[in-house]
């Protein structure tokens, strides 16, 4: 996958001490790049982070994306090529406790990265991961495009719509065609991986149930959602990334990330699969909550990713359930962390260069 164009590139990543950041950054470190990760501790206890030991490999360094100023000094110094924004207040339930700082983290802070950003020469490629709940989400059962309206119900998703609209803004009045960089949003469904032990995310709360022989509980079994591998959205990500460096004006512009028609399934099928792959039987039980709102029906349509990137997901659900469940019984079973995921990623290069 790309190690080419990869190799010795200088990239900055944002929210490198979360799941999707571990993963990514262990990837961009076996493609060669040269990686210095910003980010707040790791969000979780365990931590990918820690127990795959990302950060020998790369530059880690402790920061808020609101501290403006420790913000604009790490990008001067590192002088990147390329530029990741993931670091996020990610979860929903989370940001009805506490919307101020989601609301702060993900659209001020996403403001702070592109404002620093544009006075740094050396940049070519900046890609801003925003989420599949950025758009005005009316329940329906088709895909949304990326020409679609903006929104959100809960201060999670408004943050994200907002951020987009953030970037938008700053492409328009200040990475113009002149300009070296050139600014991509992505958007990416309900990842799904090994090492994710995030609170109140379905198979984080699965597996430790599972793990300790307890049952699964669920909120909303009925509930549609594009659950997809971590590998899959970041794939697409690398991807961008390069295209904007190669080509800017062309894919300067929002991308969908989402999985195929078919990984769509509800909560209880989701679950239904875990516990078949766990070889146990523990069961999965519901327990209402309707004092927060919550999508029930939530899909991305990835055409134009599709189309003009040439990406497409590569893994079908079943293969994404296995490889999950597969990295945590052996991580449970004393496997290294760090082994594994560097397996699932090459097993995911080869899938996707057959494909």
């Amino acid at each position: 996958m790309m190690k080419q164009f990869w190799q010795n590139k200088r990239v900055f990543l944002t929210g490198h001490t979360g799941f999707k950041g571990s993963w990514l950054s262990l990837w961009l470190q076996s493609l060669g790049a040269q990686v210095v990760g910003y980010s707040l501790e790791a969000p979780s206890l365990p931590s990918l982070f820690k127990e795959a030991r990302v950060a020998v490999g790369m530059q880690s360094l402790n920061g808020d994306i609101l501290d403006l100023a420790k913000l604009k000094q790490a990008l001067e110094e590192c002088r990147p090529e390329i530029l990741i924004h993931m670091a996020a207040q990610s979860l929903v339930r989370y940001s009805y406790q506490f919307p101020i700082e989601t609301l702060s983290t993900n659209i001020i802070g996403t403001a702070n990265v592109l404002d620093v950003a544009r006075h740094v020469d050396s940049i070519r490629g900046i890609v801003i991961v925003t989420s599949d709940k950025c758009y005005e989400n009316r329940e329906r059962v088709w895909g949304y495009r990326e020409d679609e309206p903006m929104g959100g119900y809960d201060p999670y998703s408004c943050s994200k719509g907002c951020a987009e609209l953030v970037i938008a803004s700053y492409r328009r009045s200040f990475y113009s065609s002149t300009h070296a960089a050139k600014v991509a949003s992505a958007r990416a469904g309900n990842v799904i991986g090994g090492g994710d032990w995030s609170a109140d995310r379905i198979i984080p709360d699965s597996i430790r149930a599972l793990h300790q022989c307890k049952p699964v509980v669920i909120r909303n079994p009925k509930s549609i959602r594009p659950w997809q591998h971590v590998l899959e959205p970041l794939a697409g990500y690398l991807l961008l990334a390069q295209k904007l460096c190669d080509d800017g004006l062309s894919f300067a512009e929002g991308w969908n990330f989402g999985p195929d028609e078919n990984h769509a399934c509800s909560v209880e099928s989701l679950v239904d699969g875990l516990c078949r792959l766990w070889d146990s039987d523990v069961k999965w039980l519901v327990k209402q909550d309707d004092t927060l709102h919550e999508a029930h029906y939530l899909k991305l349509d990835s055409t134009k990713a599709n189309q003009k990137l040439g990406w497409r997901p590569v893994l079908s659900m079943q293969d994404t359930l296995a490889m999950t469940v597969g990295w945590y019984k052996r991580f449970y079973d004393g496997a290294d962390a760090q082994a594994l995921m560097l397996e699932q990623i090459a097993k995911y290069e080869k899938l996707y260069k057959e494909n």
